[in-house]
């Protein structure tokens, strides 16, 4: 009895460009680009080299996308982990979920420490420092290694400018943003901030970096309200980017990348509450929010279509102190969602939310929606500031 052979998608691939060297046809390009939208991007890269036809297709916009789109799709997202540790600056870390494998890739330039946006957006991540001289911002693809410089924005060159005497100013550094315009595909980064502190007449400034002229341009009118910059990160959910604002009765205010306008989105399903206690994210392209209270914390998602917040779940703060070992004292942050999961079972809802603790850093955690389990989806010493992106081709000309 003869023996059935199973190939893989990238192994059937490498036969298919073997016979291509032979100069034999087999297959209509149709198809064969239909089999490359499946194929690891890390793959696509080596596959350039079999054509100037395959590369052609894996280069273009379209291609790009569909890829994109599938690996959405398919799977759950990678995570890329930053390092918090002086001594580990030199190199990221990337993950993908479900295997405890780490691959380590070097940071645009050694010896450097950046932070990073805590949203990714076509697997582009922004990383920046607030406070070094001739520390430049990066936009980065962590699976193909492409990054692009940015320069200094008006608030990063006051800081760098002031040296110490910033800190004389009481002035909370914010957290930038990164995102896109989804009608012209316009990559933005920008940073919003509080400005009575520097001297400035409106609540807040906003910057937004232009690729096209490599600079950075100031937005007016800015956000009407100051906005909550620490330790809460700004989100990008479908176009547009959001913050909490700093007042008695939260809200949510929104940036449309496409309008360049600000506008409040919607109050917080909760008012008044402390800064370290709130937290909001972007889950499976929805917005979230969440409150920490006592020994519960609550996560909510907004209903863009009736306008309202609908309750996600509860995660138990003691329970999830016991059960990983995290001292209910590091507890005094908001747990922080990265990511919905489908756990692999492929699922048209996601059931798993996935998050972490800001304080101690050393787990990514997951709560199944359905059974109300928790599990450890990677631990280490530390985790640094982790954060989730679909592996694509994309950069930034």
């Amino acid at each position: 009895m003869s023996k059935k052979r199973c190939f893989t998608t990238e192994s059937l691939l490498v036969i298919l460009s073997k016979k291509r060297r032979l100069t034999i046809p087999w297959l209509p390009h149709e198809v064969i680009e239909c089999i490359l939208v499946r194929v690891p991007v890390k793959s696509l890269l080596r596959f350039k080299a079999v054509s100037s036809q395959w590369k052609s297709t894996i280069e273009s916009p379209f291609f790009q996308k569909r890829q994109l789109i599938h690996r959405q799709q398919s799977g759950d997202p990678d995570v890329l982990m930053l390092p918090t540790d002086p001594d580990e600056v030199n190199s990221l870390r990337t993950l993908v979920l479900g295997s405890s494998c780490l691959v380590e890739i070097p940071t645009p330039r050694e010896n450097t420490e950046y932070f990073v946006c805590q949203s990714s957006c076509d697997g582009l991540i922004f990383l920046y420092h607030s406070y070094v001289e001739y520390t430049p911002n990066f936009v980065v693809n962590p699976t193909t290694r492409w990054n692009r410089s940015l320069p200094l924005c008006q608030l990063q060159q006051l800081i760098v400018d002031l040296g110490y005497n910033y800190f004389k100013l009481r002035h909370t550094p914010s957290k930038p943003a990164f995102g896109k315009d989804k009608f012209t595909g316009t990559y933005k980064p920008v940073w919003l901030y509080n400005s009575s502190e520097i001297g400035r007449e409106n609540a807040t400034t906003c910057e937004v970096f232009d690729f096209s002229t490599n600079a950075w341009r100031y937005v007016t009118p800015s956000a009407p309200y100051r906005v909550v910059s620490c330790p809460c990160d700004p989100v990008y959910v479908d176009g547009s980017l959001h913050w909490f604002t700093d007042c008695k009765d939260t809200k949510v205010v929104s940036f449309d990348l496409h309008t360049e306008v600000f506008q409040v989105l919607s109050e917080a399903p909760f008012a008044n509450a402390p800064v370290n206690e709130i937290v909001m994210g972007n889950l499976h392209n929805r917005l979230c929010v969440s409150l920490k209270k006592c020994s519960n914390q609550v996560i909510w998602s907004f209903d863009v279509v009736n306008k309202t917040w609908d309750q996600m779940c509860t995660i138990d703060l003691d329970f999830i102190s016991r059960r990983f070992d995290i001292p209910s004292e590091t507890l005094v942050c908001a747990l922080s969602p990265l990511a919905l999961l489908d756990g692999g079972k492929k699922k048209k809802k996601r059931k798993k939310l996935l998050f972490y603790d800001f304080i101690s850093r050393k787990a990514l955690i997951t709560y199944d929606l359905e059974t109300r389990s928790y599990d450890t989806a990677f631990s280490d010493k530390s985790i640094g500031d982790p954060v989730c992106y679909f592996p694509s081709l994309f950069s930034v000309s």
